[in-house]
């Protein structure tokens, strides 16, 4: 696993709640977009609205190739909810598993 995403309004003041809260330290931060935070061997993600991809709680994965794993992840009977797309830093979508959980899966440009 990649990291878990909290969608967030304000990417500075989570991540000095998370850091105040609970000593979670701050990895890399984009600005007021998006920061990633070292929870212990995952990262908590913070996700400002228009990083936000799946709008809700969601675990992301890293993978190799991202289209690849899309079709992958079809065959074995989930969906993709959001298509391939270019981020600021990585390829990414949105699929959900054949219960309707929603995750991300995103990889090198």
């Amino acid at each position: 696993m990649g990291n878990v995403t909290h969608p967030v309004a304000d990417v500075a003041a989570a991540a000095a709640f998370y850091r105040d809260g609970l000593g979670i330290e701050t990895k890399f931060v984009d600005g007021d977009r998006y920061a990633a935070l070292d929870a212990g061997g995952t990262t908590l993600a913070l996700a400002a609205p228009e990083e936000d991809l799946a709008e809700r709680v969601a675990a992301s994965f890293k993978v190799p190739d991202v289209t690849a794993a899309l079709h992958a992840i079809e065959h074995a009977g989930g969906r993709v909810v959001r298509p391939v797309e270019q981020g600021a830093h990585e390829i990414r979508a949105v699929a959900a598993d054949p219960w309707g959980n929603i995750f991300v899966v995103y990889g090198p440009r």
